[in-house]
């Protein structure tokens, strides 16, 4: 390997983990704004989904001149977009934000990453094609990893609530519809482009459906900053430092340095929030993020 190429590497991997960090910080970020600031999410998700659309679109503009309306041409790609907006986009960050409200960042982010096992098992049932060995031992370990995180081990209790488990898990579920719904609209149109409409299509629907301007909120500096923080740097900052750094890392090493998102959220819901795991959570935490470790293996082997 020469000098430039080592050189790429490494830039590729700092901007990949640095996006994977971001999107943990911006885990526990929220989660400070919904439990110490009495944030909603019906009102976070929107106001979040339409300024980073906005962002993400101008963006798109400056680097594609003129060309982000093409993805409107053609009846299927509308329809397909907007159901990535509403079904993908929104539901993926509502859910998720929700499982915080009642848990904390690095539980829901590690129940959100049960999302890829779904995707597998989908994938299989679509083709027909029973799961390998090595597909089902990730199946085993996502669902021991929920058992211990829910249970701590006695199963006639629960450690955590009804309401974290069950939007944890939803998470999961959106999360599968967000990675393989708009599938031939990125490779159509690319990441970047299709995020931003489904971010500002989604927008639009939870505005709609929740009507954020009806919830009195009490708007001081450190939501002000929180806001600014998950929209730019949690959000615009994260996503094409992630997009940027797999130009020069690979697909393969992109999604391994992904799995760094719930670790962070964990980490920094310590450091920042002081909140406590134990044993049996960090266990089920390392049952669930190995399992993305397993299934990118077999995928790119």
């Amino acid at each position: 390997m020469d000098a430039t190429m080592a050189h790429n590497l490494k830039k590729g991997s700092i901007l990949t983990l640095g996006g994977g960090i971001l999107w943990g910080l911006s885990g526990t970020c929220g989660q400070y704004l919904m439990q110490q600031k009495e944030l909603r999410a019906e009102w976070l998700i929107p106001i979040r989904l339409l300024l980073a659309g906005i962002l993400l679109l101008f963006v798109c503009a400056l680097k594609k001149k003129g060309k982000i309306f093409d993805v409107f041409k053609s009846p299927r790609d509308v329809m397909e977009v907007i159901i990535f907006g509403v079904f993908g986009m929104s539901m993926c960050q509502y859910t998720y934000f929700t499982a915080i409200h009642f848990s904390n960042a690095g539980t829901a982010t590690v129940l959100e990453y049960i999302g890829p096992v779904l995707v597998m098992l989908y994938i299989s049932l679509r083709t027909g094609k029973a799961p390998e060995k090595v597909e089902l031992f990730a199946v085993v370990l996502a669902v021991i990893g929920t058992v211990l995180l829910a249970t701590h081990g006695n199963i006639k209790s629960l450690a955590i609530s009804h309401k974290a488990l069950f939007w944890g898990l939803i998470s999961a579920v959106t999360l599968a519809i967000y990675t393989v719904q708009p599938g031939r609209l990125l490779k159509k149109f690319g990441s970047m482009l299709v995020t931003g409409w489904g971010m500002l299509i989604g927008g639009i629907f939870v505005c709609i459906l929740f009507k954020p301007w009806t919830f009195h909120v009490s708007v001081d500096g450190k939501v002000i900053g929180g806001m600014a923080f998950i929209i730019l740097a949690g959000t615009i900052i994260a996503f094409v430092s992630y997009l940027e750094g797999v130009k020069w890392v690979g697909p393969k090493k992109g999604s391994l340095f992904a799995a760094i998102e719930p670790v962070a959220a964990t980490v920094f819901s310590v450091l920042l929030l002081k909140v406590s795991f134990g044993v049996m959570d960090l266990l089920g935490f390392a049952c669930i993020i190995s399992t993305i470790f397993l299934l990118t293996a077999r995928k790119t082997s």
